[in-house]
């Protein structure tokens, strides 16, 4: 079972870009599954982390770098961060041969600090890559489709299967592939994912020593503000409130490094033309790649979630962030939030590099969604649509059963029955 493959949407998406990229560098969470998916098309692999040949290549990238590039293509650099040299190797050998679909480059973490390397425009092309979505984890159905629906095919009529007590145990167990195809019904994968950040991941990336207690007091107070615009002077002030040594430099440190472990994905603002002269609230929101990240810090399980409503909100939200991150890449998108000084929100915008955009409200509950629905109606009113366009679509992203096209033509989705 363990050795079992899910296919992932970014397989198709990284085929795609070996037809048009001498090299490809997939990015991403640790356990997210980069290897695995390059290793699906890879010819050739070297693996940076092997125990037993490791210092040799490590010695050999220090020497003569282009042996290490030597195997049939595409050729797997497996954590080639580990010898930054590779990246400038694996770019003169693209240019040297001018051919496409030579290397696949994974890595956990951005080089450190210091490292100077050409940057690759044209030679190596970038694909970031997330725990799987509920899609890829065949947990939702995929009977509503997002590319179909900025097609314009919005008479949806579908219904999902999962309960409320399932999403919950998605959240917890998250999207990490060894979880989902053992069959996991809790949080230990998470929770050893966080404790290897902690203990290991966070102190390597830049080599700075960091105090594993200070981190995970920070992250759990990242977690208490999850799916929320809480600016990090907020985080602060709660860390401090028991740890009064800690200073906004060691902060902007801990933000620096995990965002570089791709375990912070924050969202960043919308800010589109506005009929009106309502300002618009440019801070990020506070967001994890993974749901399960904040429910492990948290010490969340399955039952303490389902009696604590009001965080399984937040939690569902950072959920509906990931999955509709990895639809919208798919459709070469990106995911937004909307918030303006008058309190007028939008929980997610989607949108496309060809300026086609839909907003999201996303509510775990049936009973929020005539309120979501006005706010989406409201918000439509107040973009000047004559610069960036109609939305596509409107959308209540739900927890619930039934997915619909209400009359005044929001959509109400199950994310049970989401796909790109």
């Amino acid at each position: 079972m363990a050795n079992k493959y899910l296919s992932r949407i970014c397989d198709s998406l990284l085929l795609r870009q070996l037809a048009s990229s001498g090299a490809v560098l997939i990015e991403g969470a640790k356990w997210c599954g980069k290897t695995s998916s390059a290793r699906q098309v890879a010819k050739s692999v070297l693996y940076m982390q092997d125990t037993d040949r490791g210092q040799g290549y490590l010695k050999i990238a220090d020497t003569m770098p282009s042996r290490l590039l030597l195997g049939d293509n595409p050729r797997l650099l497996d954590e080639w961060q580990m010898a930054p040299v590779l990246w400038d190797a694996v770019r003169f050998e693209v240019d040297k041969r001018s051919e496409r679909g030579l290397f696949i480059l994974t890595g956990s973490a951005v080089p450190k600090d210091g490292v100077k390397a050409h940057t690759g425009t044209g030679r190596i092309s970038r694909l970031m890559m997330r725990p799987m979505s509920l899609f890829e984890s065949k947990e939702s159905n995929g009977s509503v489709s997002l590319e179909r629906l900025f097609a314009g095919e919005t008479d949806v009529v579908a219904e999902s299967t999962l309960t409320i007590p399932d999403l919950a145990q998605a959240i917890c167990r998250g999207g990490w592939p060894e979880a989902v195809v053992n069959g996991d019904s809790d949080s230990l994968v998470a929770r050893n994912y966080v404790d290897a950040v902690i203990n290991m991941d966070v102190q390597r990336v830049d080599n700075v020593e960091r105090n594993p207690a200070r981190v995970r007091q920070f992250l759990r107070s990242y977690a208490r503000n999850i799916s929320t615009m809480a600016p990090l002077t907020t985080v602060l002030a709660d860390v401090k409130s028991n740890d009064t040594g800690f200073s906004d430099t060691t902060m902007y440190s801990y933000v620096n490094a995990l965002r570089r472990i791709f375990l912070i994905e924050d969202i960043p603002a919308w800010k589109p033309s506005l009929r009106s002269k309502t300002a618009i609230r440019t801070s990020d929101k506070r967001q994890f790649v993974d749901p399960s990240i904040a429910a492990a810090l948290m010490y969340v399980n399955v039952d303490s979630l389902l009696d604590d409503m009001t965080y399984f909100g937040f939690l569902f939200e950072s959920l509906a962030t990931r999955d509709l991150r990895i639809y919208a890449q798919a459709l070469d998108g990106a995911i937004f939030h909307y918030h303006d000084k008058s309190d007028l929100e939008a929980d997610l915008v989607i949108r496309l590099h060809d300026g086609r955009w839909a907003p999201v409200e996303v509510k775990l509950g049936s009973s929020e969604i005539e309120e979501a629905a006005t706010h989406l109606m409201t918000l439509q009113k107040r973009i000047d649509t004559d610069k960036v366009g109609q939305p596509s679509f409107k959308m209540v992203l739900t927890g619930g059963q039934f997915a619909y096209k209400r009359n005044d033509g929001v959509l109400v989705v199950p994310i049970g029955c989401l796909k790109p």
